[in-house]
């Protein structure tokens, strides 16, 4: 296991890998896709559910039911039914929303789409943004779509991760290393 991943990232990456290549392999990658992002919809705007999907003391039975009755309203494919199932049953489903964020990135990898995280300090316009992210796709050579986040603590400036890379060129960044320098002498 890698050493810079939790157990539970790394658990639901497999997991996610693996619906992956199911669903690559049975032609449903674009069904399965669009079902898990109705799919985290519904999780991220109903606590309810994100609480029993969560909750470890429910019995499997239950979640399975419940599940199953997800699977069967939102008109999941039966490759998708099983696969939630199978989670329920390994008790894994808690890991619900990481399986899935890491099943949209690989998707959006294999159309060679790279995710970046951007937070400004002022409020960017869809054009800046569309700008921002083509020159940034142009340099990197693949499309990128931004997280995107306004922060005004940042003062001035903004803060842009893609992968691993990390550039900051807030104010309020400048002001800590002052002050830190500051501090030192």
């Amino acid at each position: 296991m890698s050493s810079n991943k939790s157990f539970s990232t790394e658990t639901a990456d497999r997991y996610a890998r693996a619906i992956f290549e199911l669903a690559q392999e049975n032609s449903e990658l674009d069904s399965v896709e669009k079902n898990f992002k109705d799919l985290l919809l519904v999780y991220n705007s109903n606590k309810e559910l994100e609480n029993f999907v969560r909750n470890p003391t429910k019995s499997f039975e239950n979640q399975l039911k419940a599940m199953n009755k997800i699977a069967e309203l939102m008109k999941f494919s039966k490759l998708l039914k099983d696969f939630l199932s199978v989670l329920v049953i390994k008790r894994r489903i808690f890991f619900l929303k990481k399986i899935i964020t890491s099943f949209l990135k690989l998707s959006a990898e294999k159309r060679g789409e790279l995710t970046a995280q951007l937070v400004s300090s002022k409020n960017l316009t869809s054009q800046e943004l569309k700008n921002v992210s083509d020159e940034l796709s142009k340099i990197v050579g693949f499309e990128i779509n931004f997280d995107y986040k306004v922060d005004q603590d940042l003062i001035g400036g903004f803060k842009m991760q893609v992968g691993s890379l990390m550039i900051d060129t807030s104010i309020k960044s400048k002001l800590n290393k002052y002050k830190q320098i500051m501090l030192e002498n």
